[in-house]
């Protein structure tokens, strides 16, 4: 029987398919009262929509809400397809395995990762159901780019059904060093599962290391360099490369937000509500343990206590949006941080300052955007993180110069964002004191950093990341070819 009989290959027109956990959309009610869609914000359906407007595309996610089965539709030049989860799908495979085995370990086990197979077997079935919608849309040789740590088996399952798709995958988060992964009981499932991609992408070059270490130590690839071919008994046969390609921001849109009279106007308004302190600090995060947000409460409650700040002089507004709220270690964070702030606000707020001002909701961007422009300091003192996106928004909103970044050297923001004043959240006594550094840093320190970082910003944004991605996607497996 001859390749093509073998293969069955939709009908279809759409070249480039992206495949994520979530669709790109949200659902809304329209003045009229009738249910629709509006395109949702992030820098991912930024950086893809041009390209797939460009071409025939696709997308495949869940559209949020479980047990509720919907017929494909068009929105905004891209075609949605919607991927069917249960409640109990969203329990084991969601909030189980993606977020209570992986998350966890792949951000240095901060917290203990649990195990349990009826959430791997649920994963499974949930990455084939993914892969399974790619296959009833994808034509022939398109470009399928899968995203994330929930769908990391989709890769092979792809590769084994239809050998003429060209695969990419990214891991937007961390991937742990092969003495953390071991302790996963399917480790080879799953590296197997990224390798039957073309190309695996990482935030950095340490992510891509960890990958291909993991390959030679736990499967039985030959790997040379960052590539890895599997030998004859592997049910695919491609040769997958694992580079770094660190996201990045719609730098100028967010520079031209800064600009907008009304949100300069609302960044004075923000100051003037907190009393006009002489400094503005500025946290941004999920209200998650990897963020290191009890860390910087500690460091600041402690700045505070020392007098090596004045409480009235200097104000933290934390920003902590909701994030896993039904999940046991998430309820107890939250718990923690409220703790914290409440012990800060008592021992330093006076009738007309405020020490904290903690803000336990998410905000659409212009607000963000005119909340970096309020700050004199922003701080970002992740334990461990894949990127922080919020930390390159804030050098793109400061246009003018002004504005110190403290960034955690555990992100992957620190590897390009050099100038920024980078911190070891565990060292709590040396954070407090860069933390004080950065508040009475010079005018023209601030400017020398602040614009050297926008430079970078300028060149390495959102567009050239998804841009290059797939232009080493396209040359691999044009190399493979030959």
């Amino acid at each position: 029987m001859s390749q093509d009989a073998e293969i069955q290959i939709p009908d279809t027109d759409y070249d480039f398919v992206v495949v994520a956990n979530r669709l790109p959309v949200d659902r809304i009610t329209n003045e009229d009262g009738s249910p629709g869609w509006r395109r949702s914000p992030g820098g991912l359906v930024t950086a893809l929509a041009p390209i797939m407007a460009a071409s025939t595309g696709a997308w495949v996610g869940w559209h949020g809400a479980t047990d509720e089965v919907l017929e494909d539709f068009d929105k905004d030049e891209i075609h949605m397809v919607p991927v069917p989860l249960s409640e109990e799908d969203l329990q084991l495979y969601y909030e189980g395995f993606s977020n209570s085995t992986l998350w966890p370990l792949y951000h240095d086990v901060i917290v203990p990762p649990e195990y349990h197979r009826t959430w791997w077997e649920n994963y499974r079935k949930v990455n084939r159901r993914f892969a399974d919608a790619v296959l009833r849309v994808a034509a022939r040789g398109a470009t399928v780019w899968v995203h994330d740590y929930q769908l990391q088996l989709v890769p092979k399952m792809l590769r084994e059904a239809r050998p003429d798709l060209r695969i990419g995958f990214f891991n937007h988060i961390p991937f742990p060093p092969a003495s953390l992964f071991s302790q996963l009981p399917w480790r080879r499932q799953i590296l197997e599962g990224l390798a039957g991609a073309d190309l695996v992408g990482f935030q950095r070059e340490t992510d891509a290391a960890n990958f291909v270490r993991g390959l030679r130590r736990y499967t039985n690839y030959s790997v040379k360099g960052h590539e890895a071919t599997p030998d004859a008994s592997h049910s695919v046969q491609n040769v997958c490369r694992a580079a770094a390609h660190p996201i990045s921001i719609d730098t100028a849109d967010v520079a031209e937000l800064s600009k907008d009279p009304q949100i300069q106007e609302r960044a004075r308004q923000i100051r003037e509500g907190l009393g006009n302190p002489k400094t503005v600090m500025l946290g941004v995060d999920r209200l998650d343990y990897t963020k290191g947000i009890r860390h910087r409460l500690k460091a600041y409650g402690e700045i505070l206590a020392d007098k090596q700040l004045k409480a009235g002089e200097v104000c933290l507004i934390q920003v902590a949006s909701p994030s896993r709220e039904n999940v046991d270690r998430y309820i107890q964070l939250r718990n923690q941080v409220e703790l914290m702030v409440g012990q800060i606000t008592g021992q330093h707020d006076t009738l007309s300052h405020t020490t904290v001002r903690y803000l336990h909701h998410s905000y659409p961007m212009r607000e963000m955007i005119a909340m970096y422009l309020a700050a004199d300091v922003l701080l970002v003192t992740s334990l461990r993180d894949g990127m922080n996106l919020v930390a390159k928004e804030y050098v793109a909103a400061h246009q003018d110069g002004k504005g110190v970044l403290v960034l955690s050297e555990f992100t992957g923001a620190a590897d390009q964002l050099t100038q920024a004043v980078l911190v070891n959240p565990h060292d709590i006594d040396g954070m407090k004191q860069r933390i004080v550094d950065a508040a009475n840093m010079s005018p023209q320190e601030q400017s020398r950093r602040m614009r050297r970082m926008f430079r970078h910003l300028e060149e390495h944004d959102v567009m050239r990341w998804s841009n290059k991605f797939l232009e080493e996607l396209a040359a691999i497996k044009s190399r493979v070819k030959a």
